[in-house]
């Protein structure tokens, strides 16, 4: 590793399933620049979003904390005056700024829409993006909500002022921003090292892209094809952010983490007819459940780290049990600086970058545990169990609960819960007292 610190860009998407990338198995999305970032990084098969909805995916993304210690649980609304993560809490870019980083962030926030509470607020120099959870691509609007009386609001900022960009594709403006962000540090000789939170908002409804990307996909059905063009795009813009490192010459010496906040999604304004069971709004891949499930299609997502001066051109797989919370150690010990005082549920995975490609680190974590909704859900080696289990928002799993052996059934389709009653009673009391424990500590704080 060099003697400066490394920049840092994390990518975010919204609603990608785990089999939507051609690195992860999709046959018919191109996503040629994530997957050579694969193909030189690290990929990792049990990546895990700690929740399956976008609010508290997030609160754990940039805390390194479980949703439930972040007081973030559930999805935000898109209200103006929404409260959201709270100042108490240490984000990445509030834990990099003391360490000379120059912080930004551009694209979704939906972690509060108080002008107190705005991606300023919590470390980010400079923002560009909106605020609730999902906009119109073009017009930048937030039209959702509005059964409870709200109106339609405008929802794109600058460092908290209000701007337009009216008919610009959202995929588009937010990797230009980033972009020039980039550009902005890179071949000035003493520049700062920059952290870069691009959290696109593709491929969540409403489901619009350009003509360009569409036209890709010609032999495709009406309603996968868009939903492939929005991701191709995405894919465009890893490709552009990329090339920016290249032309500052800041590509060897940066981190660049992809994911997604959760699994996809079955909600009817992604206009599908949902007849497969793998594809609707997206793809899960072979895992049960959508965004809204504690099944594995709802939370296990890809996840790509990219490090050259770290990792060379290695192409490393890694299929130990991770989690998005593992994101803040893992930065900060890559940069070497120390983790905050105040707790953080996640783990380095710089041991898993370090050890060859076939070399297991276990256990990373010893269990992995998952609260949403009235649903419970833990993970221990290879058995998970689900308690109160959903396949979406709307469609309750037939058994309350259910044992899964993931080296056997990695669909978790068979329920093995009468053979193990010993293992069943193990990992509920487990994930109980871990869930009593993460709220009566949120609440002290």
């Amino acid at each position: 590793m060099g003697t400066s610190r490394p920049n840092m860009i994390v990518i975010y998407c919204d609603d990608l399933g785990y089999g939507d990338l051609g690195c992860y198995g999709s046959e018919y999305i191109q996503t040629p620049h994530l997957d050579r970032l694969a193909d030189v990084g690290v990929r990792f098969t049990n990546w895990y979003s700690n929740s399956p909805v976008c609010s508290p995916s997030r609160a754990s993304l940039l805390t390194g904390r479980y949703p439930a210690r972040t007081g973030v649980e559930r999805i935000l609304s898109g209200k103006r005056g929404t409260v959201g993560l709270s100042l108490d809490e240490q984000t990445l870019a509030s834990l990099l700024k003391p360490h000379g980083y120059r912080t930004g962030l551009f694209g979704k926030w939906h972690l509060g829409v108080t002008p107190e509470q705005n991606p300023n607020a919590h470390g980010f120099d400079e923002s560009f993006g909106f605020l609730a959870g999902c906009v119109d691509y073009y017009s930048h609007i937030f039209y959702w909500e509005q059964q409870s009386g709200v109106n339609p609001v405008h929802d794109l900022w600058h460092n908290g002022k209000e701007v337009w960009s009216d008919g610009e594709y959202m995929t588009e403006l937010i990797t230009a921003k980033a972009v020039a962000f980039i550009e902005a540090g890179g071949g000035q000789g003493e520049e700062k090292p920059f952290f870069a939170y691009v959290p696109y908002n593709a491929p969540h409804y409403p489901m619009h892209a350009p003509q360009k990307y569409v036209d890709r996909y010609q032999g495709l059905a009406p309603d996968k094809r868009i939903m492939a063009a929005m991701i191709s795009a995405v894919d465009d813009g890893v490709g552009e952010i990329v090339d920016a490192l290249r032309r500052t010459g800041q590509y060897d010496n940066t981190i660049i983490f992809f994911s997604s906040d959760n699994g996809p999604s079955t909600e009817s304004r992604n206009y599908l007819d949902g007849t497969e069971d793998l594809f609707y709004g997206g793809s899960a891949g072979i895992f049960r459940g959508h965004k809204g499930s504690l099944f594995d299609g709802g939370i296990r997502e890809p996840a790509i780290l990219s490090y050259p001066e770290l990792l060379g051109n290695r192409g490393i797989v890694r299929h130990e049990p991770c989690a998005m919370m593992d994101v803040v150690p893992t930065l900060l010990e890559l940069a070497g600086i120390e983790l905050p005082e105040r707790v953080v549920d996640g783990k380095s995975v710089v041991p898993l970058l370090r050890e060859g490609a076939s070399e297991p680190v276990n256990p990373h974590h010893e269990r992995l545990f998952w609260a949403y909704e009235g649903q419970l859900a833990v993970r221990e080696g290879n058995w998970k169990l689900v308690m109160n289990g959903k396949l979406d928002f709307g469609r309750r799993a037939p058994e309350a609960v259910h044992l899964s052996n993931l080296e056997h059934d990695p669909g978790e389709r068979i329920n093995v819960h009468d053979q193990y009653p010993d293992k069943v009673r193990e990992l509920q009391q487990a994930v109980t007292a871990w869930y009593d424990e993460v709220r009566r500590q949120e609440g002290e704080t």
